[in-house]
């Protein structure tokens, strides 16, 4: 196996990472108003991925840097294409990120109403337009000879595109439904497990498409283009099974597995392309055409190899310290009365 190849499969290694962690805390984010009726149970919810967000966005920053550096081109065209869209995502993860911080500065409701909405916003924009980016990987852009984009916005606006991203959307928010099946009590793991039932359905159907679609957008081996996103609906479809027994931890497990074997499908269905044109065939992009340097590529893989073991054991001990499901402030004991003012003081006790 060459170096590029294996760039190609860390690459796909950290996309299909990110999306199975930050998926989670994209379904909380978009979720914590519908199955949070209060405010003390919309911040449980969103208790729930206080520990973890900002560490699964990681894998994003990571991931975009990997194809920086082993494909620079595969970046530079890429990016230039999606440049509306990068923006967008910019925007929405910084809403996302200051709503966390924000929300629970002042005890005023609407100012928690406003960044309750920005969070439900954000976190709703981000795999879609990851979804769209990630689609037309494989749908194709009008790329020249020069590796250049040489289309507009409406290029960018693909049918397949608009399907990975939708189908990301509902993949999240089932995602995050089981989540918060799986660290939360009482009325709130109520509610999420009726969404977590009812997003199941239009999941699958939209998993139904990506699996017809996605192979016909691909010139791969048959069972290389068809099993993976096949497999990706058999997960949701288990994970609904899973959900009815009220088996929790495994039903978070089977739509962990539905979400990353649907990015899987990508990468898989896009080997050994890169950036597909729909200029002329002859200009797709191609892992070893945009691959950096053999050098280049020795010393990350190095790097890599050092590294990457440190932080996914660091960041799984997180999750186990972090394990317990998360509950609210208890409820005032009546028989305890509250306390009243206090006495008003003796005089004559002082002298």
């Amino acid at each position: 196996m060459t170096l590029p190849t294996v760039w190609f499969l860390v690459v796909a290694f950290l996309w299909t990472g990110f999306f199975v962690l930050e998926g989670f805390d994209f379904g909380v984010g978009m979720l914590h108003k519908v199955v949070g009726r209060t405010d003390t149970e919309q911040r449980v919810a969103i208790n729930t991925i206080g520990p973890f967000w900002d560490g699964n966005e990681v894998w994003l920053v990571v991931g975009g840097a990997a194809i920086f550096a082993a494909f620079p081109s595969w970046y530079a065209t890429w990016f230039s294409a999606l440049y509306l869209a990068v923006v967008l995502l910019l925007v929405a993860l910084m809403a996302r990120g200051v709503s966390f911080e924000f929300r629970g500065r002042m005890d005023d409701a609407r100012w928690r109403h406003t960044w309750s909405w920005c969070l439900t916003v954000g976190s709703a924009l981000c795999p879609l337009l990851l979804g769209v980016a990630l689609g037309n990987l494989l749908a194709g852009l009008p790329v020249d000879a020069d590796e250049e984009f040489t289309g507009t916005v409406a290029d960018v606006v693909t049918g397949y595109g608009l399907l990975v991203g939708v189908t990301m959307l509902a993949l999240c928010v089932l995602h995050g439904a089981t989540f918060l099946v799986l660290r939360t009590t009482g009325d709130v793991r109520l509610r999420s497990h009726r969404v977590a039932t009812l997003a199941v359905w239009p999941t699958a159907l939209l998993l139904v498409a990506f699996a017809v679609w996605t192979p016909a957008q691909s010139d791969a081996p048959a069972v290389r283009s068809i099993a993976p996103p096949v497999a990706a609906l058999v997960a949701v479809l288990v994970a609904a099974l899973l959900l009815r027994a009220h088996r929790d931890g495994w039903s978070f497990g089977a739509t962990a597995v539905g979400i990353g074997l649907t990015v899987v499908s990508i990468f898989t269905n896009l080997y050994p392309s890169v950036l597909v044109s729909t200029t002329d065939p002859a200009y797709t992009l191609t892992v070893t055409g945009t691959a950096s340097g053999q050098y280049a590529l020795q010393v990350m893989t190095v790097v890599a190899a050092f590294l990457v073991p440190i932080v996914l054991v660091y960041q799984g001990w997180s999750y186990v310290v972090f394990r317990r499901r998360v509950t609210g402030p208890p409820p005032p004991d009546p028989a305890v009365p509250e306390p009243g003012p206090p006495a008003p003081l003796d005089e004559g006790a002082l002298t």
